[in-house]
């Protein structure tokens, strides 16, 4: 058992290497019957321009996320922090995937980039990229999240149709609160603003009985024992609202410094039935962290049809 594990870990660790040296330039073939491999990415002040915003990047760091899009074979991303479609677009080819953007009007300009004297924080919007070949659907934005706020995130809300359908909502919510309920930091009412709303949306899912899945990047350290936001959206009413964190108590390994993870895939109770057990996986970039293209590393799950 031991060296079919071993063998394994082998064939996977070079098949990997195959993508990102570019010997595999295509997708996954998907079935009706494979699991849906449902992702979420941080790009990290993904700007549509070479050199502009808080992270500029030239050409090869474009061609480089490309190639860690393909090397993460997801059939459906969730992405944040990035500027317009024409961005979304240099990372993920048009040619393999259907990009879907917020529908919020472009945030006015936000405070200067950290450690950059003289640029600014940019638009910075949330979407999917969508493997062609997926049957979807598109909802109303849940613009509701933005609590009237022109720079903050909407949720862009889509239903895959192949199979079951399966409700997904990518969101990005309120940084600057990613523990405890601190009344007297500014960023913890905003984010326990946006907590009703979310959970508004979760139990009108619940309650039509939807497969459902919100995943994004969620500024908090929900896997934490009593995370308290967690607690307030995750009151189990009505029937089908019960939330499970993929991954649950595991370790984040993209950055030594931070172990715990504020990206989540939470799937309410009938998404939680058809998640493939151990499933869950972070795609590590295998470089070193100043060589990281994003200070995020993507999370996944399969989900079956």
């Amino acid at each position: 058992m031991r060296y079919h594990r071993l063998m394994q870990r082998l064939f996977a660790s070079i098949a990997a290497a195959a993508l990102l040296s570019g010997c595999a330039g295509t997708l996954p073939v998907s079935t009706s019957e494979t699991p849906l491999k449902v992702a979420s990415w941080n790009l990290e002040h993904l700007a549509a321009r070479d050199g502009q915003g808080c992270r500029p990047r030239e050409e090869a760091d474009y061609a480089l996320l490309r190639r860690h899009a393909d090397a993460l074979g997801a059939d459906v991303i969730a992405f944040q922090e990035v500027e317009n479609r024409a961005a979304a677009e240099r990372v993920f080819d048009p040619a393999k995937y259907e990009v879907v953007m917020s529908t919020r009007p472009e945030s006015v300009r936000g405070p200067e980039c950290r450690g950059l004297s003289g640029r600014h924080i940019q638009n910075q919007a949330v979407g999917f990229a969508i493997r062609k070949g997926v049957v979807w659907s598109r909802n109303a934005d849940l613009s509701a999240l933005a609590l009237g706020n022109p720079n903050l995130r909407w949720g862009v809300d889509v239903t895959v149709t192949r199979g079951r359908p399966l409700r997904l909502l990518a969101v990005h919510l309120k940084s600057g609160c990613n523990s405890g309920r601190a009344p007297t930091d500014p960023d913890c009412p905003v984010l326990f603003e946006q907590g009703p709303v979310l959970e508004t949306w979760i139990d009108d899912r619940a309650r039509t009985g939807e497969a459902f899945v919100v995943l994004g990047d969620w500024n908090r350290r929900l896997a934490s024992r009593g995370d308290a936001f967690l607690a307030e959206i995750n009151d189990g009413e009505p029937a089908g609202a019960a939330l499970t964190l993929a991954g649950g108590g595991r370790q984040a390994n993209c950055k030594a410094r931070y172990r715990e993870f504020i990206d989540f895939i939470v799937l309410g109770t009938n998404a939680a039935e058809r998640l493939e057990p151990g499933s869950f996986e972070e795609y590590v970039y295998g470089a070193p962290e100043t060589e990281h293209p994003s200070d995020h590393c993507p999370i996944s799950v399969q989900v079956r049809r």
